[in-house]
């Protein structure tokens, strides 16, 4: 395999669906199909499973070879990246896994941050849907926003950049979708959908299993990425809570976003791996809490 073939089984890895692979690496289905059938041809088995048509897998030998080249394909992305980034005159870089949408109120961070120390480089990515600690474990990012709270023995967290209000989302023909506003309570009476292999506590952190009166809040479906949540939610299989700014990029006529004010703010913080905070994290750190928290 050359490094880009390498890039296009470990992005397949981690995203397990041809089409967003394919949107991740700028390529074709049919192209992404390609490379990963000449890999499976040249080792001699099967690196996917693919007999279940809405969510592919890795085999025993896709699981190995992932696990193998993921620390070869990192040493040599940074490895580039540092020549590159001494090309700019950069001398470090600071990588900031999102799992919030980039919205505009994040970005005095970002600005703030490069205009008082333009001799490093910020990188902000999206954090992936499933196990969004899994980048920061692995060495893959450096700080992560999520929401809180975090619990974790091997996780520092840090100051809240923001909070956010909750607003449900319902298809547009749903028995909710004209209300103005929803009581907690009705969260108990329909379908959710949440990530596979979530903590609890993290969980409930977001949408709790009960409501105040004790009705059950089912999870019913599990899903991988945000494509997928928003296309069950306009199928009228699940309605599901969000924080409120999804609502800048998610325009959509066959879906309603109600407010839940019963379900307050939700808070999303920085989160680092404990005993790495360096002087690049430090910084931020001190940025966020000097700026303060954003509230939406």
């Amino acid at each position: 395999m050359d490094v880009r073939e390498i890039e296009i089984f470990l992005t397949l890895a981690e995203e397990l669906h041809f089409g967003r692979a394919a949107a991740r690496l700028h390529l074709t289905q049919a192209r992404v199909s390609q490379v990963i059938c000449r890999q499976e041809r040249q080792l001699g088995g099967l690196l996917f499973d693919r007999s279940n048509r809405r969510r592919i897998r890795l085999t025993p030998l896709g699981h190995q070879l992932r696990t193998d080249l993921k620390p070869v394909y990192a040493n040599l992305r940074h490895s580039l990246e540092r020549a590159r980034m001494t090309a700019r005159g950069k001398t470090a870089r600071l990588r900031v896994s999102l799992m919030p949408f980039n919205v505009p109120d994040l970005h005095r961070y970002w600005q703030t941050f490069r205009a008082h120390h333009p001799e490093w480089e910020l990188q902000i990515r999206t954090a992936p849907y499933v196990d969004a600690f899994a980048r920061l474990r692995e060495g893959d990012a450096d700080v992560l926003v999520t929401w809180l709270p975090v619990d974790e023995p091997d996780l520092a967290v840090g100051p809240v950049l923001f909070y956010d209000r909750r607003t449900l989302a319902v298809s547009s023909d749903h028995e909710l979708a004209d209300r103005h506003t929803v009581p907690i309570e009705a969260l108990g009476d329909f379908g959710h959908a949440m990530p596979p292999d979530m903590a609890d506590y993290v969980q409930d952190g977001y949408l709790g299993f009960h409501t105040p009166r004790g009705k059950t809040i089912e999870r019913i479906e599990q899903v991988t990425n945000a494509d997928e949540l928003i296309s069950l939610v306009i199928n009228g299989e699940i309605v599901h809570p969000f924080p409120s700014h999804v609502t800048h990029y998610w325009s959509m006529s066959h879906v309603r976003f109600i407010p839940i004010p019963e379900m307050g703010t939700i808070p999303y913080g920085l989160v680092w791996r404990r005993g790495d905070d360096n002087e690049l994290i430090r910084a931020f750190a001190q940025i966020v809490r000097s700026l303060g928290p954003v509230r939406f």
